[in-house]
C-alpha cells in the first residue's frame, strides 16, 4: 500500500487511539494529539505542488473487488489536491482553534475528535478517490460523521434536530448519486472517474446520459447546500463552533462542488449541465444572501452566506462549462475565465469563511450570546476580532484589498461574457442581472453583520457574560485565516500558477495543452464594466442599509425561518403518519394478512416482469400425447385438492391431505422418479400420523364467518397464484426447449459421481451441490424443534399459555 494510501487512512487509525488517549492522559487536552495528524497531512500533500504545477498527475492503486470494476484508486492532480489542502490545512487550523474553544473537564473531547478525525478521512477519500463506488463510501461517512458532529451537544433538541436533517437530506441525495453511478456504470462498464471521462464522447450517446447526470447533480446538490435543499445547513449550526468553521465553510459542503468540476470533463459538452448548473447555483445565490438578511443570529447570518456563496460557485462552473461548446484555444480559454473565478472563490471562501465563522465563535463564547439585536459596541472592547471581522466580511462583500474582490470581479467577467453565447438568446442578459442583485445583498449582509456587531452602544446587560478579548491561543488560528486572505488579495500570483492553473486544467484538460492559457490574477483590471458594476454594488447596499428602518418592518424581514423548512417539516410529519397507517393495515396480527400481501407483491411484480419482456408463452404444437391413466391422475389430484376446501373435520381433512400427497408420489414414480417418490412416500406417511396424533384433540373446525368481498378476494388472490405458477412452468418448458440450451440435469447427471462421489443424484445435489442450503434449511427446522420444546416446557411448569 502507497504512502498516498496510508495518508488517507492515517486519521481513521488515529481515531482509534484518542479514546485512550483522552481516557488516561488527564493533564494535556486531547486536541495537542490530534493537531499533529492534519499539520503532517498539509506538508506531506505541500510536496505535491511541483508535480501539479508541471501538469503531472500521480496515480496509485490497490485492488479490491477487481472482478466488478471497484479498486481503491488513489489519484492527485490540480483539483484533488487544492482540495486535500484545503482539508488538512484548514483542519489543523480548526483543530488549534478547538483546543481552546473546547473545555477538556467539560466536554466529552474523545467523541469529538473521533468524530472529526472520521470526518476528515472521508473528505480526503472523497477527493482523492479515482472510483466511483469508493467515493461513494466515503461520501456517505462525511453525511454519517457530520450528523455525529452537529449532534455533539445531544442534550439539545435543536442538535438533533439538524443532526437529523442533515443526515436525511444528504442521504437521499447520495442514494440518488450512486443510482447515478450505476447508470454510468451500465453505459461505459466502468468506475473509474478518468476511464469515464475518456469514453465522454461515447457516454452522450447513451440515453441514459441525463438520467445519470441528474441523479447524480442531486448528491451534489444535497451536499452542497443548494436550492431547495439547502434547509439543512442553517440547522447544522446547532454544531460547535470548531465544526461550522470546518465542515459546513471549508469542507464538507465543498464536496458536492467537488464531484461538479470533477465530472465536468464528462457532462460539460452538453447544455443541460450548463444550464442546470448556471440556473440551481443563480437561485441559490439570490436566495441565500436574501435571507442572509433576514438573520439576527451571526451563524445564521454566515450559514445563509456560505449557501449564497457555493451558488455562486455553482453558478459559475456551470457557466464555465461553455468552454466545451468551443474547438478553439482563443474560445475556449475566453469563456474559462467562469471556472478560474470558480476555484479561485472556492479557495478564497475557504479563507475569510473560516475566519469569520471563528470569530463568531470568540464573540459568542465571550459574551454568551449570537444575537445581533444584543451585540454591539464591542469593537473597542475586542479589538483583534473586530479587525479578524472587518478583513473577512470586506472580502465576502468584494472589497479591495481583499481576495473576495478579485473572483467578485473575476464573477461579474464570466456572467458577462456568457451573454456572448448566441445559444443562450436573451436570458443570457438575466445572468449579470441576477448576479449583481444578489451581490447588492451580499454586500448588505456583512455590512448589517459587522455594524451592528462593533459599533453602536454596548450592551452588556444583555450579555451571559462580561465581554473581553479571546485568549491568544483562540485567535491564532483566524489570524492566519484573515492574513491569507490579504496576502493572497495583494498577491493573487502566489497562488495563480502552483494552485489555480492545475486545478483549472483538471476540469477543462484542453487548456492543459494551450500554451496561449495561463491563470492571471491582479486586484485591477481597468476602468471596466465590472468594476463599475461593484460600484453599483457598494452604493446600492449602502442605501439599503441606511433605510433600514423601514423594510426592518416588513415581515418577511421579521421571519427568520426559511419557509422552505415548513415544507420539509410536513413532510416528514407526513411520512411518519403514512407509515404508521400503512403499518396499521398492514401488521394486522394475522397470518392470513400477511399470505395476502406477500401473494399480491408476487402476483404483480411477476405479472409485470413478465408482461414487459413476453415471457409468458404457450404452445401445445410440441406436447407429447397424454395416456389416458395420467388424465386420470390428473383428474384425481384436482379433485382431492378442491375437496380440501369443503371438508369440515379435521380428521378428515389430514387423510385428504395425504392421500394428495400420495398421489403426487404417485406421479413421481410415473415421471421414473423412485427415490423421489420413495422420499414422499415417507414424509407423507409420517407427517399423516403426527397430524392426526395432533389434531386428535382438537375442536372441529369453526365454520367460516368472512365476508363476501373477502371470499371474493381469496378466490381471486388463489386462481392468480395457480395461474402465474402455471404460467411460469408452461413458458419456462417452452423456452428451454426453444432455446437450443442443455438442460441443467445434465450437469448433474454427468458429475454426480464425478464432483459428489455418489449415484444418487438427488442425495448429492442435496448433500453436496446445495449443501450450504441443506445446511441452513437443518439449522431452521432445529429451531423450530427447539421452539415448540419451549413452549411445551413452558405449559407443563404452568407459564403462560401458548
Amino acid at each position: 500500500m502507497s504512502i498516498l494510501h496510508w495518508a488517507i487512512l492515517t486519521p481513521f487509525i488515529a481515531a482509534i487511539f484518542i479514546p485512550f488517549l483522552f481516557r488516561y492522559i488527564k493533564k494535556a487536552h486531547t486536541g495537542w494529539f490530534v493537531l499533529f495528524i492534519p499539520f503532517i497531512l498539509f506538508v506531506y500533500f505541500l510536496s505535491y505542488l511541483p508535480v501539479t504545477s508541471e501538469g503531472n498527475t500521480i496515480s496509485k492503486t490497490i485492488e479490491w473487488v477487481p472482478s466488478l470494476g471497484i479498486n481503491f484508486t488513489a489519484y492527485i492532480d490540480g483539483l484533488s489536491l487544492l482540495f486535500a489542502l484545503l482539508i488538512s490545512g484548514i483542519g489543523a487550523l480548526v483543530v488549534l482553534y478547538s483546543i481552546f474553544y473546547l473545555d477538556k473537564t467539560k466536554e466529552q473531547l474523545n467523541q469529538f475528535y473521533v468524530y472529526l478525525l472520521m470526518f476528515m478521512g472521508a473528505m480526503f477519500g472523497i477527493v482523492l478517490s479515482d472510483n466511483l463506488i469508493v467515493l461513494y463510501i466515503f461520501w456517505e461517512l462525511t453525511s454519517l460523521a457530520s450528523a455525529l458532529l452537529i449532534s455533539y451537544w445531544y442534550k439539545r433538541d435543536k442538535s438533533i434536530y439538524g443532526a437529523q436533517k442533515s443526515m436525511l437530506i444528504t442521504v437521499f441525495g447520495g442514494f440518488s448519486m450512486l443510482a447515478g453511478f450505476c447508470l454510468l456504470y451500465g453505459i461505459a462498464e466502468t468506475f473509474s472517474i478518468r476511464e469515464l471521462i475518456t469514453q465522454a464522447e461515447f457516454i452522450s450517446t447513451s440515453g441514459m446520459f441525463v438520467p445519470a447526470m441528474i441523479l447524480i447533480l442531486l448528491g451534489a446538490f444535497t451536499k452542497s447546500a443548494q436550492f431547495p435543499f439547502h434547509i439543512w445547513l442553517p440547522d447544522a449550526m446547532e454544531a460547535p463552533t470548531p465544526v461550522s468553521a470546518y465542515l459546513h465553510s471549508a469542507t464538507m459542503v465543498k464536496a458536492g462542488i467537488y464531484l461538479v468540476a470533477r465530472l465536468t470533463p464528462l457532462f460539460g459538452g452538453s447544455w443541460e449541465w450548463f444550464w442546470i448548473l448556471t440556473i440551481v447555483g443563480l437561485i441559490t445565490l439570490c436566495w441565500g444572501s436574501i435571507s442572509a438578511v433576514r438573520q439576527k443570529d451571526l451563524k445564521g447570518i454566515l450559514a445563509f452566506s456560505t449557501i449564497s456563496q457555493l451558488g455562486m460557485i455553482m453558478s459559475l462552473l456551470g457557466i464555465g462549462s461553455a468552454a466545451y461548446f468551443y474547438n478553439s484555444d482563443q474560445s475556449t480559454a475566453y469563456f474559462a475565465v467562469a471556472t478560474v473565478a470558480g476555484i479561485f472563490h472556492l479557495l478564497n471562501h475557504a479563507t475569510f469563511k473560516g475566519g469569520l465563522f471563528m470569530a463568531a465563535g470568540i464573540i459568542d463564547h465571550e459574551t454568551g450570546t449570537r444575537d445581533i439585536r444584543k451585540l454591539g459596541g464591542l469593537m473597542s472592547i475586542m479589538p483583534v476580532t473586530f479587525t479578524i471581522s472587518l478583513i473577512g466580511l470586506a472580502a465576502m462583500a468584494g472589497i479591495p484589498p481583499f481576495n473576495g474582490f478579485i473572483s467578485k470581479e473575476m464573477f461579474f467577467t464570466g456572467t458577462l461574457r456568457v451573454t456572448e453565447l448566441a445559444e443562450v438568446g436573451s436570458l443570457g442578459m438575466l445572468i449579470p442581472i441576477f448576479a449583481w442583485i444578489a451581490s447588492i445583498f451580499t454586500f448588505l449582509y456583512c455590512l448589517m453583520m459587522f455594524v451592528r456587531t462593533f459599533f453602536g452602544s454596548y450592551k452588556p446587560e444583555e450579555h451571559e457574560r462580561k465581554a473581553h478579548e479571546a485568549p491568544i491561543g483562540m485567535l491564532i488560528s483566524p489570524i492566519i485565516l484573515v492574513s491569507l486572505v490579504l496576502v493572497i488579495g495583494l498577491f493573487p500570483g502566489l497562488v495563480a500558477k502552483p494552485i489555480i492553473q492545475p486545478a483549472v486544467t483538471a476540469i477543462l484538460p484542453t487548456l492543459a495543452t494551450n500554451s496561449e492559457f495561463t491563470v492571471k490574477l491582479s486586484m485591477f483590471h481597468g476602468w471596466n464594466v465590472e468594476l463599475f458594476m461593484t460600484i453599483g454594488v457598494a452604493i446600492g447596499a449602502i442605501t439599503l442599509f441606511l433605510l433600514s428602518k423601514k423594510w426592518s418592518e416588513f415581515a418577511l424581514y421579521k421571519r427568520e425561518r426559511d419557509p422552505l423548512n415548513t415544507l420539509y417539516d410536513r413532510g416528514l410529519d407526513g411520512l411518519v403518519s403514512g407509515s404508521q397507517t400503512v403499518t396499521r393495515a398492514q401488521m394486522t396480527g394475522l397470518l392470513r394478512d400477511y399470505f395476502t400481501y406477500m401473494c399480491v407483491f408476487i402476483i404483480g411484480i411477476v405479472a409485470y416482469t413478465a408482461l414487459r419482456s413476453d415471457a409468458f408463452l404457450f404452445s401445445i404444437e410440441e406436447s407429447a400425447h397424454v395416456p389416458f391413466y395420467m388424465w386420470v391422475l390428473t383428474i384425481l389430484f384436482i379433485l382431492a385438492t378442491i375437496s380440501t376446501l369443503f371438508v369440515k373435520k379435521r380428521i378428515t381433512l389430514v387423510i385428504v391431505v395425504g392421500f394428495v400427497g400420495f398421489l403426487m408420489a404417485l406421479l413421481f414414480v410415473v415421471f421414473r422418479a423412485p427415490d423421489l417418490a420413495l422420499t414422499q412416500l415417507l414424509v407423507e406417511t409420517v407427517s399423516v400420523l403426527l397430524f392426526m396424533l395432533a389434531f386428535y384433540h382438537l375442536p372441529e373446525l369453526p365454520k367460516e364467518t368472512a365476508k363476501t368481498p373477502v371470499k371474493v378476494r381469496n378466490i381471486l388472490i388463489s386462481a392468480g397464484v395457480g395461474a402465474m405458477v402455471t404460467l411460469i412452468g408452461i413458458s419456462s418448458f417452452i423456452m428451454g426447449s426453444n432455446s437450443g440450451l442443455a438442460s441443467i440435469s445434465e450437469y448433474f447427471i454427468e458429475n454426480s459421481k464425478e464432483l459428489g462421489g455418489g449415484y444418487n443424484m438427488v442425495n448429492v445435489i442435496l448433500v453436496d451441490f446445495r449443501g450450504l442450503d441443506t445446511i441452513l434449511e437443518g439449522l431452521v427446522l432445529a429451531i423450530a424443534a427447539l421452539s415448540v420444546i419451549a413452549m411445551i416446557k413452558l405449559r407443563f411448569k404452568g407459564g403462560e399459555d401458548v
